[in-house]
């Protein structure tokens, strides 16, 4: 808990697709956040995303490494997807693409990516994206659904997500692992309008709950867990925790191509006091223990992290009726993830303990709701 690792940083959460990764690549900024129905005040979560693959491989047009055709001729992927849509039973992914060399790119920090209507920065995220059933039906290389959705918002990153050395600059530059992370915005306020299949919805800071964080790399990590939420409530004073927020992320890593036994990197940011379970900080003993139960109607994670002074110990659930299954190819055109189960209204208890003298003091039994949440495995087929 000692240990502060609450630390912002803009190079991190800039454009990372330089050498090697450029032409073998991926880097993506992510979003979500709770809206409010304009007219009924009804609770609606919403996701968007930028993501860029392969931008040393562009070409006049974005480059699908599904089609059949580019299969064959052993094309790999280039473009720029922009991703958005919602949870919930009317749950929705739609995917907007461009070529990158009609893309505008920022390279250094503070990053901007910008095509046509659709821009993304560190403070403003804007754009629209519209499918019909029968571009969907006649286009399964967009893997994405019908419908359509525009944004306007505002993004102010309050409270970060920094994994230390693991994300440093000198392991990023010899690629040492294959999937980074870092959440520059783990709690985030987000201001703006959503208009989702022409209904409109509000998004106010206060209720909208925000994360923000990005990944790259040159590969996905399989099993691939992400828990967070900033909607947090104490069961011994019943009060809300209005300066906390939790992020558990990871799976497998590899580091030079080697796999590391399952592992996970957490965080628990408790009324101002860091709990940090992040296994690259070896000084801390920290240990992990996970597991994801796929049940009839819902999905349950169970995650136990302990370091030298604290434990955390995590259920979380989500109804399988208000997930979808998070679509991505990878940058050598593959699609080994298609049961990426993805949620961002999660419900779960959180018990964090401090650790004295050889006995478990309990800090605070938590209450979450409005999780984003996320499970999967590559296929072994």
């Amino acid at each position: 808990m000692k240990e502060i690792f609450n630390i912002h940083d803009l190079n991190r959460n800039a454009f990372m697709l330089h050498g090697p990764l450029a032409r073998h690549g991926y880097d993506w900024w992510w979003h979500s956040f709770t809206a409010q129905d304009a007219e009924t005040g009804e609770d609606k979560p919403f996701f968007v995303e930028f993501f860029i693959c392969n931008p040393a491989l562009a070409e006049d047009r974005p480059v699908f490494g599904q089609l059949p055709e580019n299969k064959a001729a052993g094309k790999l992927p280039s473009y720029l997807m922009v991703k958005a849509g919602c949870w919930g039973e009317d749950h929705c992914q739609l995917h907007r693409f461009f070529s990158l060399k009609k893309t505008r790119i920022h390279a250094d920090a503070p990053y901007e990516i910008e095509a046509d209507d659709c821009f993304s920065s560190e403070t403003v995220l804007k754009g629209s994206i519209s499918i019909s059933p029968d571009e969907a039906d006649a286009h399964p290389e967009w893997m994405c659904d019908s419908g359509s959705i525009s944004f306007e918002l505002s993004v102010s990153k309050q409270i970060a997500f920094n994994v230390g050395y693991g994300a440093s600059r000198p392991l990023r530059d010899i690629e040492a692992f294959s999937m980074y992370w870092h959440a520059e915005g783990m709690k985030s306020a987000y201001c703006g309008t959503v208009i989702f299949n022409g209904r409109r919805y509000t998004v106010t800071p206060e209720k909208s709950y925000g994360y923000a964080d990005k990944n790259w790399g040159r590969d996905f990590t399989s099993p691939w867990v992400w828990l967070s939420s900033n909607c947090l409530k104490s069961r011994i004073t019943g009060k809300t925790l209005e300066n906390s927020v939790f992020d558990i992320g990871g799976g497998r890593p590899k580091i030079y191509f080697v796999p590391l036994d399952r592992r996970l990197l957490g965080v628990f940011f408790y009324e101002g006091k860091e709990y940090d379970f992040n296994f690259s900080h070896v000084w801390m003993k920290v240990k992990t223990e996970f597991s994801f139960e796929e049940r009839e109607d819902d999905v349950v994670w169970r995650v136990r992290q302990e370091n030298r002074e604290s434990v955390m110990e995590t259920c979380i659930t989500c109804r399988k009726k208000d997930m979808l299954f998070v679509n991505y190819e990878a940058p050598d055109g593959s699609k080994k993830h298609n049961r990426l189960w993805n949620g961002g209204n999660g419900t779960g208890i959180i018990n964090l303990y401090d650790k004295s003298e050889g006995r478990l003091d309990l800090v605070d039994e938590i209450e979450a709701t409005h999780i984003g949440c996320e499970y999967g495995e590559f296929d072994t087929e």
